[in-house]
């Protein structure tokens, strides 16, 4: 599912309960990660609840593109991690430095209905994957 995808639907849903049981649903497709991956290397710091990232560059067509998976503890936070894995994964370097992921998850109107500690943990999540993808 793409990130367009995502906001679209979120954009159907009228009520902000049944946008997040969609964002918890997000969460729950997510593949399981390896054991090996719920390593502090992965932890992503500054979430009050447990995220985990991994990050792997892929030939993809011609293009090195960033492979994003990952997993949190908490049920709405899995969700936001499927929509951060979204919206970056399958991009290159290039790509990812041209986006404007404040702009973008702001239309989607998400974190004016999250807790100041999950705000703040999608941002750390963002933080966190353009590091990756400007150091790659």
């Amino acid at each position: 599912m793409t990130f367009d995808d995502i906001k679209e639907n979120l954009e159907f849903l009228d009520d902000w309960e049944d946008r997040y049981k969609y964002v918890i649903e997000l969460g729950q497709s997510l593949p399981p990660l390896p054991e090996e991956a719920y390593s502090p290397a992965n932890k992503v710091e500054g979430c009050v609840s447990q995220v985990w990232l991994t990050s792997d560059f892929e030939e993809v067509d011609g293009k090195r593109v960033l492979i994003l998976k990952g997993d949190s503890d908490a049920m709405i936070v899995k969700g936001l991690v499927a929509i951060v894995i979204a919206y970056f994964s399958g991009h290159s370097k290039d790509q990812i430095a041209e986006l404007d992921a404040e702009r973008d998850f702001a239309a989607i109107g998400l974190q004016e209905h999250l807790t100041t500690q999950r705000a703040n943990g999608l941002r750390a999540m963002i933080q966190r994957v353009e590091a990756v993808a400007a150091a790659g």
